[in-house]
């Protein structure tokens, strides 16, 4: 017997889903910017700044465009960078494969554009730049077709937290303790969720 399921909640808009992701990003604890191509190179700057970042790791699919007007010192990612040096590593910047609107959550592949895994998992800061609406599914069944399960997979639901056994909410511990996520759209607008 063939057992079928909604995909997801509801019919929504691609401006809904992308309003949903925020939402939900915010919720986990997630800092979420939208902006316009022409906007992120100047976005992320400002990002870093805030930060304090004095080293960024830079994937080697990144889009150099993306990336060209920071003034911080940009250290790309390679095969031989070592755990060391990632730990003085301030902050990274990736691409997504997608991002699910009901759950909050960005999924890495380590495509060339997101580097591989453990560059998003040491350093304390991690931008992700997500290009709305394409890369924007409604539910984790609508994802996992998209997703090829031979890679390794990151699933990112708001910065690395974990609770002790009185429940008190402990960030950073297993990855970066500040996501901050750029909702990219070739549409005008400047504001921040």
């Amino acid at each position: 017997m063939e057992r079928t399921y909604h995909q997801a909640h509801g019919n929504l808009s691609p401006e809904e889903l992308t309003d949903l992701l925020a939402e939900n990003l915010t919720d986990y604890r997630a800092k979420v910017h939208r902006c316009t191509t022409e906007e992120l190179p100047g976005l992320l700057a400002a990002l870093l700044t805030a930060h304090r970042t004095r080293t960024v790791l830079i994937p080697p699919g990144l889009d150099p465009a993306w990336t060209s007007a920071l003034d911080t010192e940009q250290i790309p990612d390679t095969p031989d960078t070592t755990p060391h040096q990632l730990d003085r590593v301030d902050s990274v910047i990736t691409a997504c494969a997608l991002a699910i609107a009901e759950t909050g959550t960005l999924v890495l592949d380590a495509s060339p554009d997101q580097g591989r895994r453990r560059t998003t998992l040491i350093p304390d800061h991690h931008i992700c730049i997500v290009h709305t609406p394409h890369q924007i599914v409604a539910s984790v069944p609508q994802a996992l077709p998209r997703l090829d399960p031979t890679r390794p997979l990151t699933w990112i639901s708001g910065p690395s937290a974990t609770s002790d056994i009185e429940l008190d909410r402990v960030e950073g511990v297993h990855g970066p303790r500040t996501l901050e996520v750029v909702l990219l759209t070739d549409e005008p607008t400047n504001s921040d969720v």
